[in-house]
């Protein structure tokens, strides 16, 4: 059976690919610099645990002659705002700890050795680490080690990227 043809409206642009622009700005957002490509990803939060694991990663990034993409998952915490008789709604409040954590690194003398980013996420820890070492083909993840309470009832950060990381993950304690 032979199908009947519908004419184009006239000043209708046709292109070769409609999804070919959708997939082109999803490619440019994704993208990350080459120069990063296979390098260290560490989580760095600040603390005394996470510096342990920064000194370790800017060792291996050294040796390997790669670049180190430093990871922050910021905290967005939930907040409540209750509106007269509507129901609540959920806002998130962004952790401006990556700004003053990106200062200190930028004049850190130990980070000359080698080049780095910071990188800014939200959500999961272990998630967000692991889609960081996906985007950039990252050879290894480094993060330090967990201690106290919170580690002990949900399962440390650690213990959890390394269950599920598609890369070796190194724990530094």
């Amino acid at each position: 059976m032979a199908g009947h043809e519908i004419p184009e409206p006239e000043g209708r642009k046709q292109t070769a690919d409609p999804t070919a622009e959708l997939r082109a700005a999803e490619e440019s957002r994704h993208a990350c610099d080459p120069a990063f490509r296979h390098g260290v990803v560490v989580g760095f939060d600040g603390s005394t645990s996470s510096e342990r694991a920064l000194a370790y990663a800017i060792g291996m990034a050294r040796r390997s002659g790669s670049g180190l993409i430093i990871v922050h998952v910021a905290n967005r915490l939930p907040t409540t705002v209750w509106a007269g008789c509507e129901p609540p709604v959920f806002v998130d409040v962004p952790d401006h700890r990556t700004e003053v954590l990106g200062l200190e690194l930028a004049c850190a003398d130990y980070l000359a050795e080698v080049p780095w980013i910071l990188v800014e996420r939200g959500g999961d820890i272990c998630h967000e680490l692991e889609e960081v070492g996906r985007e950039y083909s990252a050879d290894a993840i480094v993060v330090g080690s967990t201690h106290g309470l919170v580690g002990r009832m949900f399962g440390s950060v650690a213990g959890r990227l390394a269950r599920r990381a598609k890369r070796p993950v190194v724990v530094i304690p």
